[in-house]
């Protein structure tokens, strides 16, 4: 039974949702195994790894690459790890900005859940931009591999095909929405059998090996940098790429059936299993790397592809090869649509941002978002306009999605540990269970009359209990001081991160190479704060409890005092 913030009071998501302040909206349509395939689809890890391959590989080289991966994956799944446990004690679309809120010092509740909303909607939209693009240019490359003589391609050309991504992506996310989860159990199948696949062809196909000397022990510094301990940690940052965004559901938890306990086992699975293939696929590439010069220089744009067509020798057995990895991503790219959606529309919901009514409108006929979900996807279409102005411009939306995502992770998990430490949070089934009669339930039984009070008085009243809520752990936490020590440990790494993420690939810097994502971070964070003083601070305080759920609330607080 779910224990999400102190009193269970029916083992069942709508209820659990309840002590959270929400009425159910969303259909849950995603069981473990969905939601695994949702997981493990959202990472794609080797497959970022082969999108990615070049970040890592200049600064720091195939040692670089390969031991950067095995610290970023175990770090990485301490981070997940933290944000399991988070996703189980509340389980709720919010995610961040939610779990900020109900952990954050009284005095800071509001304000630090507001910038956090920002942040994780703005790593979201750019993830929609980056993985489009990622899908739209492959299918470019594939074209410039195999129409070489007559194809000249265009920059704008790539943003076209990402817009294309999009555009059939919305329409599995908004006409067929109930196929989403099968559609994601299969790519689970489609996941492995092509990684095999792919894995097994390089390596019997592959006219030269490289030697395991050149794989784990040499190095590059193609950056300039003035060391290469330096040119290590910002080529470690291509590593830290390919497991961004493993908290994808998370932003599903209204849509997931026993969502405390299927979160967590669905995000720990994933980042596993995808840790276990995204290795094998950096080694196997190392070893089947080639001429240096001739892959990192492909007239592809994507060296993997270049390295698919030197092992191979076949046009289209390479080709055949990069459309599992263009199948892959752009299913990738459908499902991050769909997170990034139920991020905007819950964010919205609390009226976090401008046009909150509109954006927070639910189709009754489908139970999504689609309005949410085309405006998400129509910012994403205009991020993608700068890779039409610099592709090395738009390489910073990649940083900026770490510098987003593990800044959004950082406060919560920050919180978390701070209430560890004081062992304010109780541990999980440790209150009553409590019975709720259907009239309580949905509303028509009240011990309390606010019908005089002002409707944004009211509400706040009502946004106060959530604030006042006692704290508990939910079915998955690390215990005692593992849990300390992960989440501390997942908190100086989320720094260390932070700080590499904003760093230019190469020297000299200039104009061309600088790396802007710190410039777009700030200007969120100081554009939300502009915002929260001028408009935000009057309409957003703090998640909103809907009145249907409030007695649910009320009841569970009072049985909470009095345990």
């Amino acid at each position: 039974m779910d224990n999400p913030i102190g009193v269970p009071f029916q083992d069942t998501d709508s209820d659990i949702l309840a002590l959270l302040g929400k009425k159910q909206v969303l259909k849950r349509r995603f069981g473990f195994w969905s939601l695994f395939g949702f997981a493990v689809c959202e990472l794609i890890t080797w497959e970022t790894v082969l999108a990615l391959f070049s970040q890592s590989f200049n600064n720091g080289g195939p040692s670089g690459s390969v031991y950067g991966f095995i610290i970023a994956w175990a770090s990485t799944l301490s981070v997940y790890t933290v944000i399991s446990e988070l996703a189980s004690l509340a389980p709720i679309a919010g995610g961040q900005y939610y779990w900020v809120y109900i952990l954050a010092p009284p005095r800071w509740k509001i304000f630090c859940s507001y910038i956090v909303g920002w942040l994780t909607s703005l790593a979201w939209i750019a993830t929609v931009a980056i993985e489009t693009i990622f899908a739209g240019t492959i299918l470019q490359g594939l074209i410039i591999l195999d129409y070489q003589e007559t194809y000249v391609p265009q920059q704008w050309q790539g943003t076209l095909l990402a817009w294309m991504v999009v555009a059939v992506a919305i329409l599995i996310n908004v006409v067929v929405p109930g196929f989403l989860p099968k559609l994601e159990i299969s790519l689970i199948v489609l996941h492995i059998v092509s990684f095999i696949a792919i894995v097994t062809t390089l390596w019997v196909m592959t006219p030269q090996l490289n030697t395991a000397q050149f794989v784990f022990a040499s190095s590059l510094n193609t950056g300039g940098w003035p060391t290469q301990g330096l040119s290590y940690c910002v080529g470690f940052l291509g590593n830290v790429a390919t497991f961004v965004g493993a908290d994808a559901s998370v932003h599903l938890a209204e849509e997931t059936v026993n969502a405390g306990r299927n979160i967590p086992r669905a995000i720990i699975a994933s980042m596993c299993v995808n840790g276990i293939v995204g290795f094998v696929m950096m080694v196997t590439l190392l070893y089947c790397l080639g001429d240096v010069e001739s892959v990192l220089e492909s007239a592809t744009g994507y060296p993997f592809i270049q390295i698919f067509f030197n092992s191979t020798q076949s046009l289209a057995g390479a080709t055949v090869m990069g459309a599992l990895v263009l199948a892959l991503t752009w299913m990738c790219a459908t499902g991050i649509i769909t997170t990034a959606s139920r991020m905007t529309w819950s964010f919205a919901r609390d009226r976090g941002i401008p046009f909150s009514t509109f954006l927070s409108k639910v189709s009754n006929k489908r139970r999504i978002p689609v309005a949410a979900l085309c405006t998400a996807c129509l910012l994403a279409c205009l991020l993608t306009l700068i890779y039409i102005g610099s592709y090395t411009a738009f390489n910073d939306v990649v940083s900026l999605t770490i510098t987003g995502f593990y800044s959004s992770y950082f406060l919560p998990a920050g919180f978390l540990l701070w209430h560890r430490t004081k062992g304010t949070i109780a541990s999980y089934q440790a209150l009553p269970e409590v019975p709720i009669t259907a009239s309580e339930k949905f509303g028509e039984k009240k011990d309390f009359d606010d019908s005089a009070v002002d409707p944004s008085r009211a509400q706040e009243n009502r946004t106060a209990l959530l604030a006042a809520a006692p704290l508990a752990f939910g079915p998955f936490s690390l215990p005692g001081w593992i849990g300390i020590i992960n989440n501390a440990y997942a908190c100086v790494y989320m720094i260390f991160v932070i700080f590499w993420s904003v760093w230019p690939p190469e020297t000299p810097v200039n104009s061309t190479n600088m790396n802007y994502s710190i410039v777009v971070t700030a200007g969120v964070i100081i554009f939300s704060m502009v915002w929260y003083v001028l408009k935000g601070r009057k309409e957003y305080k703090g998640p909103t409890v809907d009145d249907e759920v409030e007695q649910i609330m009320r009841r569970g607080s009072v049985v909470a005092t009095t345990a």
